[in-house]
């Protein structure tokens, strides 16, 4: 299996394990619950992979999330520590990037990540995808919104959400980061 590192990988990596496992891009897609025309722009790098849909794929595949996003199986089972700023990082969308926190975890049932929120890009668009949702607002001003409903969420504010409902999280003030930790529970 291809060995390198880093975001641009991902797709790659994809690929390559639903051809070790001769699972068709078409059943792959059904499977998932996407178009195929989606699931083939996400395996071929031209559109971004959002972190519900990197789960499927990996429950997909029968293996964990952390292959895809680093190439390498997780360690640890009894406890993993992360230090600042050694997360796994990936930008999902310009002015919204994630650290994934528990990377090294074995067989994880909930995913923490820390999201950096850049004021002067746009805001993500709205996804879903099962389980539960946690935010935690370490930094800035944050805007969730669940439903048809905004929450506007500050330093030492959370919101916990069923994440079946569709929900995007935005920095408010323009020129101030905005970090938050999620908790995500399929």
């Amino acid at each position: 299996m291809n060995e390198e590192k880093g975001p641009s990988q991902i797709p790659g990596r994809i690929k390559e394990l639903r051809e070790i496992m001769a699972i068709s891009a078409i059943d792959m897609a059904r499977d998932i619950g996407i178009s195929l025309e989606t699931y083939e722009k996400y395996e071929s790098g031209g559109l971004d992979i959002p972190i519900s849909v990197l789960y499927k794929i990996s429950n997909r595949l029968g293996t964990d999330t952390t292959v895809l996003l680093t190439g390498e199986d997780p360690r640890m089972d009894t406890a993993s520590v992360c230090r600042a700023g050694k997360g796994i990082q990936v930008e999902r969308y310009p002015g919204y990037e994630y650290a994934s926190l528990a990377y090294n975890f074995k067989s994880r049932t909930m995913e923490p990540l820390l999201v950096s929120l850049d004021a002067g890009k746009a805001c993500a668009p709205l996804v879903r995808h099962s389980g539960q949702e946690f935010n935690y607002v370490v930094e800035g001003k944050v805007r969730v919104t669940v439903g048809s409903r905004d929450y506007d969420l500050a330093a030492g504010d959370s919101i916990y959400f069923d994440a079946r409902l569709p929900h995007a999280q935005c920095a408010l003030t323009e020129g101030e980061p905005a970090r938050f930790i999620t908790i995500i529970q399929e």
